[in-house]
């Protein structure tokens, strides 16, 4: 039996969930496999996604830094985001020694990361293949927020995987010494049956819109209570645990969920951030798509441009968002995307990630 090391990106519950449709797929397609997910920030819901899968098993490290925003902000502080990353690239050397003897330990055979350069360096090092699986990197995330010197280092690490497999809204430059494949939107499988029920929660009698509020657990914003969308018309809203507003419409997920999927699978229309976690599982389920623009975030800039490219989101600016109130029209106007053209393709990513895995 092979074992393969699974790094998640550290920023957020995205690539914890995304990570999770793959590693469901690899393990029902290949018998002969087990993996040791390595993560830390979001290890306890990774834990309960796969506590019934025996040839999953953990180990916490800190995988990369991610993003750090301003207080009260959706953008980017770009002076402390630069401090963390020096203080990781100055951690790096000790940290790649001590993934080295782990995957010497546990005897592994190949590395998929989501995107953590720290599994990548370290498999490289040990002459083990690895795969990059991401629609970005942190070299083009923190492009025009850190300085040069930590942007180098960090493309030096990512040059190193063996494959690189782009996701939709990529725009990378060439990674991998071998064979890169582009694909598109993937998440957790949906039931529709747990969908129903909670439609049937939120809303008994069936007579509002159901509205996804979605800004990441990793946001923090005060004054979002403030806001008079929480006011529309005939508007239920679902939003995360650590959402801290509380009125008679407002549905909170609870903190113990695990297949959250399901909540976005559930509304009539997601409002959030360029997240690719919740875009791809909107996406996936058919849902329209109303996004917050971030215009510092390069990453956010790359998802976007694909998505309205593609028709599949209408826009909204931040300072809109301060006086939006959702209204049917609003819902009629997103309604008319393409979304529903497009396909759940964690199957096939799974299948080549074998093909890999069992070619060296």
């Amino acid at each position: 039996m092979k074992t393969i090391a699974y790094y998640i990106s550290d920023y957020g519950y995205g690539h914890a969930t995304r990570s999770t449709a793959i590693i469901r797929e690899l393990l029902k397609q290949n018998k002969n496999v087990k993996v040791i997910i390595c993560h830390s920030f979001a290890l306890g819901f990774l834990q309960q996604s796969f506590k019934h899968e025996p040839r999953v098993m953990f180990r916490k490290v800190v995988t990369d830094v991610g993003y750090v925003l301003k207080e009260n902000s959706l953008e980017p502080d770009a002076k402390l985001l630069s401090n963390n990353v020096s203080s990781y690239v100055s951690e790096f050397s000790a940290k790649l020694n001590q993934e080295m003897c782990f995957m010497k330990e546990r005897n592994v055979s190949f590395v998929v990361s989501d995107i953590s350069p720290l599994g990548i360096a370290s498999a490289s090092a040990l002459n083990i293949p690895s795969l990059g699986l991401s629609n970005f990197t942190w070299y083009t995330a923190y492009e025009g927020l850190i300085e040069e010197q930590l942007l180098s280092f960090l493309h030096k690490q990512y040059k190193q995987m063996t494959y690189h497999f782009s996701l939709a809204c990529s725009n990378e430059p060439q990674w991998g010494s071998e064979e890169n494949q582009r694909f598109g939107f993937y998440s957790r499988k949906i039931d529709n049956y747990e969908v129903q029920r909670i439609r049937q929660k939120i809303d008994p009698a069936g007579k509002s819109h159901i509205i996804y509020f979605g800004l990441g657990m990793k946001v923090d914003i005060g004054t979002l209570s403030e806001l008079p969308i929480w006011r529309s018309p005939n508007c239920k809203f679902i939003v995360s645990s650590n959402v801290r507003v509380n009125y008679p419409n407002v549905y909170h997920i609870p903190n113990n969920a695990v297949e959250t999927q399901h909540y976005v699978a559930a509304a009539d229309l997601a409002l959030t951030k360029a997240g690719w976690g919740t875009v791809s599982e909107a996406v996936c389920a058919g849902v329209p798509l109303l996004i917050t623009n971030r215009s510092s975030m390069k990453e956010d800039r790359h998802t976007i441009d694909y998505l309205v490219r593609h028709q599949l989101c209408d826009i909204i600016e931040w300072k809109e968002l301060e006086s939006l109130v959702v209204t049917p029209s609003l819902i009629e106007t997103c309604r008319r995307q393409n979304i529903n053209y497009y396909k759940n393709e964690a199957i096939q990513i799974a299948k080549e990630i074998n093909k890999k895995i069992k070619s060296k």
